[in-house]
């Protein structure tokens, strides 16, 4: 029997003995849902992130460097974007308001910039206000390094927080066995600015010496999704484990969330990547995948006109191109929806302010989740 085989056999012995849950949490299909899909923005090929304007108009990024508003059923490009590095997962990435954005009109945006010394790029942070269809003011707040010609995790969901606090995820580039457990190091992070690039003097290293002062935790691997919890204000993050082992984790201050040393992947090849899935110091996820569905875009619902979502999350699915959606009591996901099956690869996912479900789909579009009458 092939060694592959052998730890195949081991890691699903060892799931099933697992306290983080039962590995019997499979996805099902509904008979019916509350909706019905529409494209409501057509002839996209990876709307990677998406916002909405006060004045109901809508900012897409797509990888390949576009940045469009969307009004009316009419697209307009936007110039003055940031140069970007576009390499596979790298591009125009994740884009976001600021709270008080109709004060101030600061749009927050992550990109792959091949900004440096070196060759290829790493994930950058900018703000920027939109001035007719021109960004103006670009400021660059935060450039990872090194930069690398490696096409793989460059993280880069962003949120705020209910403090004015402003959250993203840098993946560790490639380099799991270097990046993602020294925080003198970019890559494997999620950081914690203030809204003008600042370093909050509450971070939980800003007293180490060498460390990057921006991170708030570390050990990820790749985190594609960030959320806010509606009632506790906690930043949830998903992201992408190797073969099996994607995650949803509470981002915590400080706390080292074990990647690679612990996991409930393995290898692309089949062969173990550790024989732990847990250690004292490092964090448990409060809901992981096998097998690894590639988890993108993520939102918790708040809206009311779908009935019984309030309260659940919905995740892309990028691997498998559905929506899930996963009810949760507490912290603890108790069952898992299949939506959209087949529909393509999800990438980006929003609550608008109109309390719809606007989902992004890669080579199609955005499409608006109708509620059934």
């Amino acid at each position: 029997m092939k060694k592959s085989v052998l730890f195949f056999c081991f890691f699903v012995v060892l799931l099933n003995f697992s306290c983080a849950q039962n590995p019997e949490n499979k996805v099902s299909t509904p008979q019916t849902v509350p909706f019905d899909a529409e494209l409501f923005v057509d002839d996209l090929q990876v709307p990677w992130g998406f916002t909405f304007l006060p004045d109901g108009s809508m900012l897409i990024t797509e990888k390949n460097g576009d940045l469009i508003r969307f009004f009316n059923g009419k697209k307009t490009k936007i110039a003055n974007g940031p140069k970007i590095y576009q390499r596979g997962q790298g591009g125009l990435l994740d884009i976001e308001l600021h709270p008080d954005y109709e004060k101030n009109g600061w749009i927050y945006m992550s990109y792959a910039s091949p900004e440096g010394d070196s060759k290829g790029g790493n994930t950058a942070i900018m703000r920027a206000k939109l001035e007719g269809d021109k960004l103006v003011q670009n400021q660059v707040l935060y450039k990872a390094v090194p930069n690398t010609t490696k096409g793989q995790h460059f993280g880069s969901r962003i949120v705020f927080d209910d403090k004015g606090f402003l959250y993203f995820s840098i993946g560790e580039r490639g380099e799991r066995d270097v990046n993602p457990q020294d925080i003198t190091r970019d890559g494997g992070k999620i950081y914690r600015l203030n809204d003008d690039g600042s370093i909050p003097k509450d971070n939980p290293f800003v007293a180490k010496k060498g460390a990057k002062t921006a991170i708030y935790s570390y050990g990820h691997r790749n985190p594609q999704g960030l959320a806010v919890h509606p009632k506790t204000g906690e930043i949830w993050d998903n992201e992408h484990g190797p073969r099996g082992g994607d995650e949803i984790n509470i981002v915590k201050k400080g706390a080292n969330y074990g990647w690679p040393v612990i996991t409930y992947g393995i290898n692309y090849s089949g062969t173990p990547i550790t024989d732990k899935t847990n250690m004292e110091g490092m964090e448990q996820p409060i809901h992981y995948w096998v097998p690894s569905i590639a988890p993108s875009g993520m939102v918790f619902i708040t809206t009311d006109k779908y009935n019984g979502w309030k309260g659940s999350v919905l995740v892309g699915s990028l691997a498998f191109q559905y929506l899930e959606r996963l009810e949760l009591n507490g912290t603890k996901v108790t069952r898992r929806e299949k939506l959209m099956d087949g529909i393509g690869r999800v990438r980006s996912i929003e609550e608008g302010p109109d309390g719809l479900i606007y989902v992004g789909v890669e080579g199609k579009g955005i499409y608006r989740l109708n509620p059934k009458k």
